[in-house]
């Protein structure tokens, strides 16, 4: 039925809230959207107005109003200023900058630009602002450019407003505003020049080059933000008793990023900066927010020292403050600033600890993050008793990255070993449950190592373990260390301790074991850590009723239904019949090596800092070349010589070693570049062969290995060119390839080729063909430094070389990395081309000179001519 009387605006309103149930109110929607699309269809313009003011009032309730684009269109155009502004409100409303009927709106948009009436042109400037698309942007950017000369400030500030917009959709327009938006920085209106810096702003983050062009503004800057300090009181700009301090962020925030690593705009702010942190009041929130956009200008920075640590105290204050979000922010600004200045973040220690006990989880998880970055050798103990005591109030959730956390912090600062097992025991004994597997590793690998504490720390553990068997970390390491040095704890020992000075019986220990095993929190890894540990006490244990109650515990395991403990009980009981070898069997492991324990992204060595452990530890995890012996079954413990193989180093390091033997090479059937091939030595050909069926050619093989194996990887995914990374090792400058034989080569001096000539660095080839296989081709690289007794030495020397897949290459380390003024350096390349395809290589050419610093080329080389070689 068709609805015969219309609402207006306020009728439908009273309608719609007189409604008892969304039941009736879609009813009141459907049949008010009908009755508008009816009158939209007679085109009705007397009603156009009211129906679009409802229509937007049902669309902000959340039902459909998208049939009214095309109206809001119409009454963009209508010359009445109501209906114009109920337009562009409407077409803001209902579309957005991927409709196809905003292009319909452009002609509109362009002449109100130019409209004589300044709220016109302030219509059209807004909606522009709002719903631009990158086509609107490029079509109006020429009015919009022109409205920020404007004599009406109104006018200017909704253009740079507009001019945001335009610049973020198409950046490359921003040349167009940079003129007008300088001006914008001399208006006396705080409105536009709000606007003016917001647009200068986003201008420097989009452009580089802009940032630069701006930097001379900092001194206007500067100005501004004074008069704004010193200005007295103003009712038009006043905020809780600051002047502006929206204008005063802004500009805090565009000194940021053009003081950003340049010394010469820092040092024209500094004196500003200071002013403003010493003079701004931070009992209110508006002074507080301009406090901190100031530290973050001075962190962001080159400031002077000084400065840094009136920031660093600001943030101090802020800590103080009750104001939950505030604290948040100083931490997590603290956070980020500690790399800057520790010592001025170390004074404000205290209070960053009591927000450790803060009701605000948040709060409590950014002071404990900043509370593990103050650790040093210096206040190790106090930061760390002070988070034991906090581990042992802290929630499940903050457990398992503290234990890491302080475990980490002791084996690097530790000020000596008994510290560092205390301050570990101590961490297993409050949260054993949420200890990683690493910090278990990482603590019995300390107490093997240790061997003047094994007696204490033995006796701290049973100790540990006769108050406490809930913590499945302690009763763990307990266990392997009462298993490990069971005759150190029943042979007694004063430690000055009372817990340590009773006397442990062999029947004390096997008890304290048994009861573990019945009691509530033995589980499989536990149970099978006393099993070994029950059967090591039978070589430490003199008694021999100990060792026979040890081997009926174990017999009881023979039924298991644990496979893994079953099999243990079985094998261990057998190793009674063999008394001659059970106590060499069951004898002490061996010192563990000194290794580093890495944990999320953090890498401490587990000997004391300083000690020797901790400077060789950084060597002890298994290297490339170890992994790849490991893949070819070739055991990388002790077994090695250097005969086997030679360690790859970097040039820098100083070593001699020459002659490295390729492993890949080997293992493909290659031959050593360090000689000629010998005559039943499979060809380059063979070693395609044997990739025949993988369906691609294998990538160039280098030396050193481990440089070269994501190289083979990506060319056995049908990559077409794989870099070969090469470290270059000193050794003895190669021989020239020796002159082709009677096999149809040329022979005599081979002509050399430039590959490379720039800042007194040059690089030469000169190919040959291999004597021994007509399919490899040698090439003497030569580098040469040209720059003379001025240019000084050149060092640093690395060239890295790929070839095409249809081609391997070998690559033996350059002669120097380091070449004087007039000398001379050489590399030889073995390239196989079993396919007389033409040499092309891609090539990475690093060095470093006196005047221009480290230089780094991407080149190719394709010169050699047909027979060349």
């Amino acid at each position: 039925m068709r609805q015969t009387v219309f609402y207006r605006l306020k009728d439908l309103i009273k309608a719609i809230r007189a409604c008892k149930t969304h039941a009736d109110e879609r009813a009141v929607i459907q049949k008010e959207s009908a009755f508008i699309r009816t009158s939209f269809k007679e085109e009705n313009t007397e009603l156009r107005h009211a129906n679009i003011s409802k229509l937007l009032y049902i669309h902000m309730l959340g039902y459909p109003a998208h049939f009214g684009q095309i109206e809001c269109l119409k009454l963009a155009a209508s010359p009445m200023f109501s209906d114009k502004r109920l337009g562009y409100l409407g077409t803001m409303l209902l579309l957005d900058e991927n409709q196809e009927v905003l292009t319909l709106l452009t002609n509109s948009l362009k002449n109100d630009l130019n409209h004589s009436n300044m709220y016109i042109v302030g219509l059209a400037l807004c909606t522009l602002g709002n719903i631009a698309s990158a086509e609107m942007s490029r079509d109006l950017c020429s009015e919009v450019e022109k409205l920020l000369g404007s004599s009406n400030m109104y006018i200017r500030k909704k253009a740079a407003l507009c001019a945001i917009r335009i610049i973020r959709k198409v950046p490359d327009l921003q040349e167009n505003f940079v003129v007008r938006a300088s001006s914008l920085l001399n208006d006396r209106n705080h409105g536009v020049l709000l606007s003016g810096i917001t647009l200068i702003t986003e201008m420097c983050l989009l452009s580089q080059d802009t940032l630069v062009k701006f930097r001379k503004a900092v001194p206007v800057l500067v100005r501004h933000l004074k008069n704004l300090v010193i200005a007295g009181f103003s009712a038009e700009h006043d905020v809780t008793g600051v002047t502006d301090p929206f204008l005063q962020i802004k500009i805090l925030r565009l000194l940021r990023f053009l003081g950003k690593d340049d010394v010469e705009s820092s040092e024209t702010m500094n004196d500003i900066l200071a002013q403003v942190a010493t003079n701004t009041e931070s009992t209110k929130n508006v002074g507080n927010s301009i406090l901190y956009e100031t530290v973050l200008t001075i962190m962001d920075t080159p400031s002077d020292n000084a400065l840094r640590v009136l920031a660093i105290n600001i943030l101090g204050k802020f800590l103080s403050n009750r104001d939950n979000n505030i604290r948040y922010v100083a931490l997590t600004t603290l956070n980020k600033s500690i790399s800057l200045d520790v010592n001025a973040v170390q004074r404000h220690r205290n209070i960053i600890l009591d927000c450790l006990r803060d009701a605000d989880i948040s709060i409590r998880r950014r002071a404990l993050e900043l509370s593990f970055s103050l650790i040093n050798e210096s206040n190790v103990r106090v930061l760390t008793r002070e988070l034991l005591a906090f581990l042992e109030i802290a929630d499940n959730e903050f457990r398992p990255s503290m234990t890491t956390k302080i475990c980490l912090a002791a084996e690097k600062f530790a000020p000596n070993k008994r510290w560092h097992i205390d301050t570990v025991m101590r961490v297993l004994k409050l949260a054993g449950n949420h200890v990683r597997e690493e910090m278990l590793a990482a603590f019995i690998r300390l107490v093997t190592q240790t061997s003047d504490l094994q007696g204490y720390a033995v006796h701290k553990l049973y100790a540990a373990l006769r108050e406490d068997i809930s913590q499945e970390s302690l009763t763990l390491a307990g266990v392997w260390v009462i298993g490990e040095f069971g005759d150190i704890l029943v042979s007694g020992g004063n430690y000055e301790e009372e817990e340590l000075t009773k006397e442990v019986s062999e029947s004390d220990v096997i008890d304290l074991l048994e009861s573990i095993l019945a009691g509530p929190f033995a589980n499989q890894v536990l149970r099978e850590y006393i099993v070994t540990g029950l059967m090591k006490l039978t070589s430490r244990f003199t008694s021999a009723s100990s060792v026979e109650r040890i081997k009926q515990l174990l017999t009881g395991f023979k039924t298991s239904i644990e496979v893994e403990i079953q099999q243990r009980a079985v094998e261990y009981l057998n190793l009674f019949q063999y008394d001659e070898i059970r106590p060499a069997v069951l004898e002490r492991m061996p010192v563990m090596k000194i290794r580093e324990t890495i944990i999320a992204g953090e890498r401490l060595n587990s000997a004391a800092p300083g000690s020797a452990g901790a400077q060789t530890s950084s060597s002890a995890g298994p290297s490339d070349q170890d992994l790849l012996l490991d893949l070819m079954g070739i055991g990388t413990s002790g077994g090695t010589t250097n005969a086997q193989i030679s360690t790859v180093v970097p040039a820098s390091s100083g070593s001699s070693n020459a002659n490295n033997i390729d492993l890949l090479a080997d293992l493909f059937g290659g031959t050593n570049v360090s000689s000629p091939p010998p005559a039943s030595s499979p060809s380059a050909a063979a070693v395609s062969d044997l990739f025949a069926g993988i369906g691609s050619t294998p990538a160039p093989v280098a030396s050193p290995p481990a440089s070269n194996a994501g190289g083979n990887i990506l060319d056995l995914l049908g990559g077409d060119i794989t870099m070969t990374a090469t470290s270059p090792t000193p050794a003895p400058a190669p021989s020239r390839p020796a002159p082709a034989s009677s096999n149809g080569s040329s022979t005599g001096q081979q002509k050399s080729y430039s590959v490379y000539s720039k800042n007194g660095f040059s690089v030469t080839f000169t190919p040959q063909r291999d004597s021994g296989n007509p399919n490899v081709v040698n090439i003497l690289t030569t580098f040469r430094n040209d720059a003379g007794e001025s240019g000084g030495a050149i060092d640093g020397v690395e060239f890295h070389a790929a070839v095409t897949k249809t081609q391997q290459m070998q690559m033996r380390p350059a002669s120097s990395s380091e070449i004087a003024p007039g000398g001379n350096a050489t590399q030889l390349i073995k390239i196989a081309n079993p396919q007389k395809t033409p040499v092309r290589l891609r090539l990475k050419i690093v060095y470093i000179t006196a005047n221009h610093g480290k230089v780094e080329e991407l080149s190719e080389f394709a010169g050699f001519p047909e027979g060349a070689y």
